[in-house]
């Protein structure tokens, strides 16, 4: 895997180097998000490590911010867990996480990118994303009851 980071002038740095996620901080963001309320810290780091796991960090290299996304480097990408510190929110640092993953030149040729959620229509709007085209083509099995 190739590391990379990406730095904003003020400091803020996006970086896919998996040394530097701190899950002492991931874990307790995404159980206590909607999308995956009460996961387990042992799925939370598998989830991260079958996929490209990418981490927002101020100029201090605290973590702020995380997503990650599940990809064949060819034809698709799912963008999931997209997370800010709520301290942090209203910065631009959810743009620039966000900008940061989906403008990687090693994804521009992807046939499609998708994401799910329930209250960021708006953010992701900048960057290209919408509402499916042809819903009647998608489909989602859910977990087992």
């Amino acid at each position: 895997m190739d590391i990379w980071e990406i730095r904003r002038d003020d400091g803020h740095v996006v970086s896919n180097d998996p040394a530097r996620l701190n899950f002492d901080i991931i874990h307790p963001a995404l159980a206590s998000s909607y999308w995956s309320p009460g996961i387990s810290r042992a799925k939370v780091e598998k989830a991260a490590r079958h996929s490209v796991a990418i981490g927002l960090y101020d100029f201090n290299c605290f973590q702020i911010g995380y997503c990650r996304v599940i990809t064949d480097h060819t034809s698709f990408a799912y963008l999931a867990d997209v997370w800010v510190n709520p301290e942090r929110r209203g910065a631009g640092l959810g743009t620039f996480l966000v900008d940061s993953v989906v403008n990687r030149p090693e994804w521009a040729d992807l046939r499609r990118f998708l994401l799910f959620t329930a209250d960021a229509h708006g953010l992701y709007a900048k960057f290209g994303f919408a509402a499916l085209d042809k819903p009647g083509r998608a489909m989602w099995r859910p977990a087992k009851a």
